[in-house]
């Protein structure tokens, strides 16, 4: 890759990137770090798999911060991993996601290592923003 391209694209996710750490997500860059972390994990994690598709992944971020200020349940950890662009750390947290296809942007809630909600892509795209937090929202109730 040129350094022109990559200096491109660092300058085109920065914006996405920041929309979930500026909200309290901790960002795994390395597969390292996602494996460090899952491995030592307790209590309940919402994972954001952070995408650059603008028409899924622009509802996915906001949904996910709204979701999380709007709902009386707080997962104990925010973390995200971001698609295309940190591949092994994507791939390292995928391998968690155990029977579940990838799709990015998605969405994860855990419980210690285990998955207990799931929301792919199918369910991000087109779908009002209400619509994704309500779900997540659901989730976070039940669940933590």
């Amino acid at each position: 890759m040129s350094n022109a391209y990559e200096e491109y694209m660092k300058q085109i996710i920065t914006p996405m990137r920041e929309e979930l750490t500026k909200a309290g997500f901790a960002e795994l860059t390395t597969a390292d770090e996602v494996e460090n972390f899952m491995e030592n994990v307790t209590g309940t994690t919402l994972v954001v798999v952070n995408s650059v598709c603008g028409c899924a992944a622009g509802l996915a971020r906001p949904a996910a911060t709204q979701a999380i200020l709007n709902s009386e349940k707080k997962p104990d950890h925010l973390v995200t991993v971001f698609a295309g662009q940190d591949k092994e750390a994507t791939a390292k947290m995928r391998e968690y996601f155990e029977g579940i296809e990838p799709s990015s942007p998605s969405m994860a809630l855990l419980k210690g290592k285990e998955v207990v909600h799931f929301i792919p892509r199918h369910n991000i795209e087109g779908m009002p923003m209400e619509v994704v937090m309500e779900n997540l929202k659901g989730a976070l109730e039940a669940n933590c």
